[in-house]
């Protein structure tokens, strides 16, 4: 098992930035990818970015390309999303899951991540 636990969420005004961390433990060996999912009321859970833990490779959802970051420590078990210009429609919240799915990219069905940290609220006023 890997449990998942998420940091970082706030209240922000339109244009700033926040960081959200996603620390990983127990059998952290099996990840092969990262990600970072968000969910705003009444609308369905969507991918936002994913890393691959080993290797490093990002990809983004197209709206967040540009403003968005992922990193990863693989040393201290943990991945980051630094949000930047953020938009009231970044107002969600922000999931951390980790996933054994081999693949070039993270992959961007939630269907495909084993374990799901609790979720931080992202909200981002206009």
């Amino acid at each position: 098992q890997v449990q998942l636990v998420e940091s970082g969420g706030g209240l922000v005004q339109a244009g700033g930035s926040l960081t959200l961390s996603c620390a990983a433990s127990g059998r952290t060996f099996s990840i092969y990818a990262m990600a970072w999912f968000r969910q705003a009321p009444g609308e369905e859970r969507e991918f936002v970015g994913g890393i691959r833990w080993g290797a490093g490779i990002t990809n983004y959802k197209d709206s967040v390309k540009g403003r968005f970051t992922m990193s990863r420590d693989n040393a201290k078990n943990t991945v980051s999303l630094q949000m930047n210009s953020l938009k009231p429609e970044d107002t969600a919240v922000y999931y951390c899951a980790a996933t054994r799915a081999t693949g070039y990219y993270a992959p961007r069905e939630r269907s495909a991540y084993d374990y799901w940290g609790q979720g931080t609220q992202v909200t981002v006023s206009s």
